[in-house]
């Protein structure tokens, strides 16, 4: 199995979908304990909630799953957030921080290594390809990267997450005008909550392409999965009413952000 899918379009935005795959080899499959082939940390049905809304958006979605290893990280293991509960490369727990892998399963180095040359490189290659051939064809590509996350984890976070999480690592990642559009529908949207650069200021792929001064640029959103989800638990249903909601807003943010593009390249 490909370890990404690519839908190409003519639009100036590119959809990032790292965390919505739930392939496992059966060879790591089997090292991962009850919990872990739970899978409860994938971004459920995100693929699914922003399917069309922005008809000519290029997609680049992981299939495998981030227990595998997670495609929003740095590849050299590095943290996106030093001195704060956070999940790794290849995460060791779930983010209620509890074990995923078979007592003496774990990945070691070498594990990763290969991980990270069989899953992370090629998605990452693919992301990069498609960047380089939007801005090829507007002078500019812009980056929207999506994510979900439950609303309630005291491991890495206290209290209730934001409904909306815009990420853009303190305007470095984004011209202030793409900032600004998210913020303005996000905090527009009745019953809804919002917040900027909060507990989620943008993984490892948002600050890595992030780069406004030469055209490219990248912002993320991580969504509460309770604005989408029937309950944050399993078997973490799709709920059609909620989303049908939600899909107005995120529709009205990546059309602004495409019609704002033109003007941005200039």
């Amino acid at each position: 199995m490909e370890s990404f899918e690519v839908k190409q379009g003519t639009s100036p935005v590119i959809l990032g979908l790292p965390h919505t795959g739930t392939h496992v080899p059966p060879d790591i499959w089997e090292r991962l304990n009850d919990n872990g082939q739970m899978q409860a940390d994938t971004d459920w049905h995100i693929h699914e909630l922003y399917d069309g809304l922005l008809a000519d958006a290029t997609t680049v979605r992981a299939t495998f799953h981030r227990y595998v290893i997670d495609a929003n990280r740095d590849p050299s293991g590095a943290s996106l957030y030093p001195g704060q509960n956070t999940t790794g490369l290849v995460p060791e727990t779930d983010f209620d921080g509890k074990p995923i892998w078979r007592d003496g399963a774990e990945p070691n180095i070498e594990d990763i290594a290969a991980r990270a040359a069989a899953f992370h490189a090629p998605y990452h290659a693919a992301l990069a390809a498609e960047i380089e051939r939007v801005k090829a064809i507007h002078g500019i590509a812009i980056l929207y990267d999506c994510h979900s996350i439950r609303s309630h984890i005291p491991f890495l976070f206290e209290g209730r997450l934001a409904d909306f999480n815009i990420g853009t690592d303190n305007g470095a990642t984004c011209d202030p005008a793409i900032e600004r559009i998210a913020v303005e529908v996000t905090s527009a949207a009745a019953g809804y909550t919002s917040v900027l650069n909060g507990r989620f200021k943008g993984g490892w792929t948002t600050r890595h392409y992030g780069q406004p001064g030469l055209g490219v640029h990248a912002i993320q959103m991580e969504l509460a999965q309770s604005t989408h989800l029937s309950a944050e638990a399993p078997p973490f249903a799709y709920d059609t009413n909620k989303a049908t909601r939600l899909r107005i807003h995120l529709k009205d943010i990546l059309s602004r952000i495409e019609r704002r593009a033109p003007e941005l390249a200039k």
